[in-house]
């Protein structure tokens, strides 16, 4: 399997320095990347406005060694909160942050990701949207289900991710399906070992459907991460058997893949939002959504091989 290969490369700073030299990967990146700054991004928001669709924006870069990068990359999210604000997008488009950023691997890292969170939470919250919590590696998750809910005391619309294939996320959503909360729900894209989570692509799509089950039958608010044709009917028939009208889900996918699939979902009433990723920082990133899916890879592939 290709994907754990990807994945360990991920964390490789030769593979790093070779792929960001590739003749070919500035064609693939920009597939998935929406840009590099802020003015960059601005343009993708309003065109997805106008195609009656919502964004999600992320800004990429996970690797934070010091409280200087984490405090950066809070001012980051806070200058892109200040520019929706000027343009009057701030319901158009939420945010979603990895507390990685915010320094969470750091010492007292769990504290200094809370610091650092929460006035990006805040200022979202000023200006009509909101944060949702990324989730990472398995062995993050408590510290970031502990922010999630502390976050939640002044600002419950603070929303979270849940990834399918790890063995402890059926009883985390039957936690979280509660009134008031906001879960996206995605398969998972970090390399995680046999002893927590599912290795069968079979397996977690029946955790998936379990887990999504549970949250439509709950009180909150379900964001179905997906880009599986499959699994996105599955979701509307539990909505459907749920009883939930239209506006009491939605679907998320990535900017750059199925974009004819955002356009028919909204087209049909749902609400679609789009994840888009946007700064220099994209190697991580990246490098999971070639894991993802093989298609990727080959696209990538092909890009090197003709422009090199």
């Amino acid at each position: 399997m290709l994907g754990p290969v990807i994945l360990a490369a991920s964390r490789s700073d030769k593979m790093r320095r070779f792929i960001s030299a590739a003749p070919g990967t500035k064609q693939v990146v920009d597939r998935f990347i929406a840009g590099e700054t802020v003015e960059q991004v601005v343009p993708i928001i309003e065109d997805a406005a106008g195609k009656g669709l919502e964004v999600t924006l992320d800004v990429v870069g996970e690797d934070i060694t010091t409280p200087e990068q984490a405090a950066a990359a809070r001012d980051a999210y806070l200058e892109l909160i200040e520019r929706l604000k000027d343009l009057g997008l701030g319901t158009k488009a939420e945010m979603s942050v990895k507390l990685s950023m915010f320094g969470q691997a750091l010492d007292g890292g769990h504290e200094l990701a809370l610091a650092n969170v929460r006035p990006v939470v805040e200022a979202a919250a000023a200006i009509g949207t909101t944060v949702t919590l990324d989730a990472e590696d398995h062995t993050t998750l408590d510290s970031m289900f502990a922010i999630h809910e502390e976050l939640r005391k002044d600002f419950p619309q603070t929303g979270c991710v849940i990834q399918a294939y790890l063995f402890r996320t059926e009883e985390d959503a039957r936690r979280l399906a509660a009134a008031g909360s906001r879960v996206r729900i995605v398969k998972g894209a970090y390399k995680e070992p046999a002893s927590v989570a599912y290795q069968d692509k079979a397996e977690i799509d029946k955790a998936y459907v379990r887990i999504l089950k549970t949250l439509m039958e709950g009180e909150g608010y379900p964001m179905i991460g997906s880009h599986d044709p499959r699994l996105i009917a599955i979701a509307q028939e539990l909505a459907r058997k749920a009883g939930r009208k239209l506006d009491e889900y939605e679907f998320q996918m990535l900017y750059g893949i199925r974009s004819d699939e955002h356009i028919r979902l909204a087209a049909e009433g749902h609400r679609m939002r789009v994840y888009t990723a946007y700064g220099t920082d994209w190697y991580g990133y990246f490098m999971r959504r070639l894991a993802e899916k093989p298609a990727n890879l080959l696209f990538f592939g092909r890009s090197i091989l003709t422009k090199g």
